[in-house]
């Protein structure tokens, strides 16, 4: 059984593409602490690290409260959203990102505000166990957060 992919998760895919290509990996819906949870997070070449809201429209972007928070997790912020998307509502503080679920285009890239060498080790160690994770359990589906189920 296949679940169709939510419309978040399409421009989270062109994103991530889209990002592949200017040599970053990245992890989406990953939770740097309790109570949040990102919708794509990329590390660049250069040790950067981006966090990508993808919203899928007027309602999902006003209903966000927590976006304010992730930016204590980033060096830069950016929104992602598709072309019919009304752009005017989103912060000019913050970085455009126009996506599809094939490619993606920076339209802004926001204000760079690097995080403290503290903050960017747990967010760091939080990325690669998040992908690790991720990549044991397409490996091996038994295992879990909590161990191997029987």
């Amino acid at each position: 059984m296949t679940l169709d992919p939510r419309p978040g998760q399409i421009l989270a895919r062109g994103v991530c593409r889209h990002l592949a290509g200017h040599g970053f990996v990245t992890v989406e819906e990953l939770v740097p602490a309790p109570g949040l949870r990102v919708d794509v997070m990329a590390l660049g070449p250069k040790g950067d690290i981006w966090v990508i809201e993808c919203k899928s429209g007027r309602a999902d972007f006003v209903a966000d409260r927590k976006w304010r928070q992730y930016l204590d997790w980033a060096d830069r912020f950016f929104w992602a959203v598709d072309e019919a998307f009304p752009a005017d509502l989103l912060p000019l503080d913050s970085g455009l990102i126009i996506a599809d679920g094939h490619d993606a285009e920076i339209l802004r890239i926001g204000p760079e505000q690097r995080l403290a060498g503290a903050r960017r080790k747990v967010v760091l160690q939080c990325f690669a166990r998040h992908a690790a994770r991720r990549l044991q359990a397409l490996r091996d589906p038994g295992v879990t957060r909590f161990g191997v189920s029987p």
